[in-house]
């Protein structure tokens, strides 16, 4: 494994952890719409994570196999899905926004998003963006740590 991998690996993480919280934030920033600005319902996000490396890549001819920094290793956002279940529906007839006909008549449909889930996806986001960062503050330390053992050998 290489110099760097572990930080490269990390940082994948990183970005696809706060790919995440930037969704939840919006999700729960959104928890109250009835609409969005072209009209049409709000609909809760969700983040799908692979990893990396069943994309196509370009390698180097003159790089060993043994260089690889590890930029084929980690995790990566897929899609951002849309999730498509019904919408919260609350009885109040003197919304604006509330149906005129039909069997939902007299109710507001506020987007599909459940505040209890947000949150603990956010706690979930949270603590793996967190480790991802202790991995590189980690090993950081070790690099340094190697310098100074090298260093103080001469």
């Amino acid at each position: 494994m290489g110099l760097f991998n572990s930080i490269n690996i990390a940082g994948t993480g990183l970005t696809a952890q706060r790919m995440r919280s930037d969704v939840i934030a919006d999700n729960i920033a959104n928890v109250n719409s009835t609409r969005r600005s072209d009209g049409g319902m709000f609909q809760r996000g969700r983040v799908i994570l692979k990893p990396r490396g069943a994309e196509p890549y370009w390698r180097s001819p003159f790089l060993p196999e043994g260089m690889n920094q590890g930029e084929r290793k980690g995790v990566r956002v897929a899609e951002i899905e849309k999730d498509d279940s019904p919408p919260r529906r609350v009885w109040d007839p003197t919304h604006p926004d509330a149906l005129k006909t039909g069997e939902w008549e007299g109710y507001v449909e506020y987007a599909n998003i459940d505040i209890v889930i947000e949150m603990t996806d956010m706690i979930d986001a949270t603590r793996a963006y967190e480790a991802n960062a202790q991995v590189i503050e980690g090993s950081k330390a070790m690099f340094q740590r190697a310098l100074d053992i090298g260093g103080s050998a001469r």
